[in-house]
C-alpha cells in the first residue's frame, strides 16, 4: 500500500460515521411524503402489514426480493435498497464489536498509550471500546491475542532479561512503527553485496555534522539494496537503540532510536545493525541496548566487531592505539586519515577504555532531531 493509499483508507475509516440510519426510517420518511399508510403500502408491497411492521422496526432485513419491490413501489434503485441495508447492518455489527472490544480495555494499561498518542502513532478515542480498536489496527491484528502472539511473544522469547519482558509492549509498539513506515518505503529487492556496497558509501556521510544534511542520502543508499531506515523516538519503557529485523523476505529494517544523539553512537549503531542483517538470520528481530542486557553475546559481538572495523580500518586503529598518542589534534589527525569524524574515534577510544569517557567530549558532534 502505497502512503497515498495508506493516508486515505485511515482518513476514509476516521470520516466514517458512527451512526446509519436504519432503512425503515427512510421508507417511513417516503411513506409520509406520498400520504400513504403503512396498510396501504403493505398491499402495494404484497406483504402482510405484520411483515411490513417488522422493516419498519429494522428487525426484517432488506433481501434481494424486497429491494426489487421497493424499486418498484418507491422508486431508486435495488442497489440503493440493498446498500442501505448493509450499511445499517454494518453500523450495528461495528456497534458491537466496539462494545464487546471493552473487555479488553486492560490491555490498554499494558501500552505507552499516552505515549502512542504524543507521537501520532494513534489516535485518542472517544471511548475505550473505540481505543482498543484504534490499537489493533495499529498493530494490524484483529485481536489482543493475535497481538501477543505476533509481537509479544517472539520479542520476549528472544531477550531473557524479566525487566525486558516487563516492557515488551512498549517495545512492540515502537517495532510496528517502524514496520508501518517501512511498508510504505520503495525499496529495491534485498541483495547482501549491494548491502555492503552501500554501507561502504554511507560511511562517507559520517563526516556531515547535520542529521538532516546526510540522512535523506543514507535513507536513499540503504533503500538501493532492500532495507528500509527509519528513524523514531522510543515511548515509556522501551530503551532501545537499534533494531534490525526482516519485514518481508526482500526487504529488511533497521531503525534506530536516537537514544545516544551523538556521531559516534549513532553510526556505530546503524552498522552493527547492518551487521546483524548480513551476518545473522532473518527470523529473528535484534534488538539493542546500551548494556546488551539479554542478548545473545556471540551475535553482539559479532555485530560490535563488524560495527567497529567498518567505521575505522582495524590495522591502522591497532597501530594508533600502541602509539599512545590521544590528545585532540592526534586524534583529529587519524579521523581525517580514515575519513571518518573525530567523534567516531573518540567514542572508539572511550569504549576500549583508553581514554576517560569525559575526555574530548567537543570532538563529538550531537545531531538535532
Amino acid at each position: 500500500m502505497t502512503e497515498m493509499n495508506r493516508h486515505t483508507y485511515e482518513t476514509l475509516a476516521e470520516l466514517a460515521p458512527d451512526w446509519a440510519n436504519p432503512p425503515g426510517e427512510t421508507i417511513l420518511d417516503l411513506l409520509e411524503e406520498k400520504g400513504w399508510t403503512q396498510a396501504d403500502f403493505a398491499t402495494r408491497m404484497g406483504f402482510t402489514t405484520k411483515h411490513v411492521h417488522l422493516l419498519l422496526k429494522g428487525q426484517a432485513p432488506i433481501t434481494e426480493d424486497t429491494a426489487l419491490r421497493l424499486e418498484r413501489v418507491l422508486g431508486s434503485t435495488a442497489h440503493f435498497w440493498m446498500n442501505l441495508e448493509l450499511q445499517h447492518r454494518e453500523h450495528v455489527m461495528q456497534q458491537q464489536s466496539i462494545a464487546d472490544l471493552e473487555r479488553d480495555v486492560d490491555w490498554l494499561k499494558e501500552l505507552p498509550l499516552r505515549d502512542m498518542i504524543r507521537l501520532g502513532w494513534v489516535e485518542k478515542a472517544t471511548s475505550k471500546g473505540r481505543q482498543v480498536l484504534a490499537c489493533l489496527r495499529y498493530f494490524g491484528v484483529a485481536s489482543v491475542n493475535a497481538w501477543r502472539d505476533r509481537y509479544v511473544q517472539p520479542v520476549a522469547a528472544y531477550r531473557a532479561s524479566s525487566a525486558f519482558k516487563k516492557s515488551a509492549a512498549a517495545v512492540s509498539s515502537w517495532i510496528r512503527f517502524g514496520e508501518r513506515e517501512a511498508e510504505n518505503m520503495d525499496c529495491a529487492a534485498y541483495h547482501a553485496a549491494h548491502f555492503q556496497d552501500a554501507l561502504r558509501k554511507a560511511r562517507a556521510l559520517a563526516l556531515q555534522k547535520q542529521l538532516d544534511a546526510f540522512l535523506p542520502a543514507l535513507k536513499s543508499l540503504c533503500a538501493t539494496a532492500g532495507v528500509a531506515l527509519v528513524i523514531a523516538p522510543t515511548p515509556a519503557q522501551c530503551p532501545i537503540s537499534g533494531c534490525a529485523k526482516w519485514v518481508s523476505p526482500n526487504k529488511a529494517l533497521i531503525m534506530l532510536s536516537m537514544r545516544g544523539k551523538t556521531d559516534d553512537k549513532f553510526w556505530f549503531t546503524f552498522f552493527h545493525e547492518a551487521g546483524h542483517l548480513l551476518k545473522h538470520g532473518k527470523k529473528l528481530t535484534f534488538l539493542d541496548n546500551q548494556n546488551h542486557e539479554g542478548l545473545d553475546v556471540d551475535e553482539e559481538q559479532e555485530a560490535d566487531a563488524f560495527a567497529a572495523d567498518m567505521l575505522i580500518d582495524p590495522s591502522a586503529y591497532h597501530a594508533f592505539c600502541a602509539a599512545r598518542r590521544f590528545s585532540a589534534s592526534d586524534v583529529s589527525a587519524f579521523a581525517a586519515q580514515q575519513g571518518i569524524s573525530p567523534g567516531i574515534v573518540v567514542g572508539r577510544l572511550q569504549f576500549d577504555r583508553l581514554i576517560p569517557w569525559s575526555r574530548h567530549a567537543s570532538l563529538k558532534t550531537t545531531y538535532v532531531i
